[in-house]
């Protein structure tokens, strides 16, 4: 499987992407992955460590992508890691899924313009996981969009609906993934005219299991597999749940530092410490998927860490494994959107 990395994409490369990189080689013999960044900073970082050079390729990119350039100007641009990426994605078949902590703008009108929509798809969503206490360990969340479509049409949300429900079933193996649809309250009348027409729609989707509108917090403890919301609301709610678990943390370790008792005390709770920095670390989750383009791309949060590189890899890795997107295709062919907006309009 060749998965192609933005080398210079996010605001700690090329250092932690190498870092990520090598980590995920050294872990799965059954990636190759293709490096797109400046081919003399990237050769630097890779001396450093050890792995097996025949499963690296460097493709100089002599241009980076900034994190405030005007992403449609961006796609314009020539030799940049991002979009050269993108563009061997499109044209070589044998490369199979796509890595960048670069700019999420840039990402998605490169998705979008560039690779191309899976058939039928009105636009591309991003959907992230979010850790969920509410079932067994490790149990997680699909937010979706979070961050690709400030501005949605009901059409639109149910589309997320049906993509992240065949993400979850497909990368997951949940059985009839139960579907929310984010809201400000659980009553059906709920919301403004965008969420009461959604809510509607997705009631008569029979291809998803649609459990009605969800809160802000079930997306972390309620019985819930997918949350549906626009990306405005969607970037919000995680940059939230992001920075609630950083004070957590930080709370956390300035209580049990505060006195030698409470060092004494933390000395036999040490084990329960490390499990809970490892479930409130959001650097453990690789990034979130960009749902209905023609092959997997997985873009990383911009100050992302080696951790988090190496889990987008894998991330990438099961989503090819697992024939995510032909599975998507398949769910968006058993329902017909358009006419059904059409119907519940007349």
């Amino acid at each position: 499987m060749k998965i192609l990395v933005d080398a210079m994409g996010g605001d700690n490369a090329p250092a932690a992407i190498i870092e990520g990189v090598v980590a995920a080689l050294n872990k799965n013999s059954e990636i190759e992955l293709v490096l797109c960044g400046r081919q003399n900073e990237v050769e630097a970082e890779l001396k450093k460590y050890t792995y097996d050079k025949s499963r690296v390729e460097i493709v100089d990119c002599p241009d980076v992508i900034d994190m405030n350039d005007i992403p449609t100007e961006a796609v314009r641009r020539k030799g940049t890691s991002m979009m050269t990426a993108y563009w061997m994605l499109k044209k070589q078949e044998e490369l199979d899924a796509f890595v960048t902590a670069g700019s999420t703008g840039a990402a998605i009108a490169g998705g979008q313009l560039i690779l191309g929509r899976i058939k039928g798809v009105k636009r591309p969503a991003l959907c992230c996981m979010i850790p969920n206490v509410s079932g067994e360990e490790g149990k997680k969340t699909l937010l979706c969009d979070c961050g690709a479509n400030a501005e949605c049409k009901p059409i639109m949300l149910c589309q997320f609906a049906v993509l992240a429900s065949a993400y979850a079933s497909v990368a997951f193996g949940i059985k009839h993934p139960k579907v929310g649809l984010l809201n400000n309250g659980t009553e059906e009348h709920k919301g403004d005219p965008l969420h009461q027409e959604t809510y509607k729609l997705l009631s008569s989707i029979d291809c998803i299991n649609f459990i009605g509108n969800v809160e802000g917090r079930d997306t972390l403890i309620g019985d819930v597999d997918v949350v549906v919301c626009d990306g405005f609301s969607g970037n919000i709610a995680v940059k939230s749940i992001e920075g609630t678990a950083k004070m957590m943390l930080k709370v956390m370790k300035k209580q049990f530092t505060s006195s030698l008792s409470s060092k004494i005390g933390s000395l036999f709770l040490l084990g329960a410490i490390k499990r809970m920095r490892t479930e409130l670390d959001f650097e453990k989750i690789g990034g979130a998927i960009l749902l209905g383009l023609k092959k997997p791309v997985i873009k990383s949060h911009g100050s992302s860490k080696a951790s988090a590189i190496e889990a987008a890899i894998n991330d990438a890795y099961m989503a090819v494994k697992s024939n995510l997107v032909a599975n998507v295709a398949g769910n968006l062919e058993k329902i017909d959107l358009d006419n059904l907006v059409k119907s519940e309009e007349e």
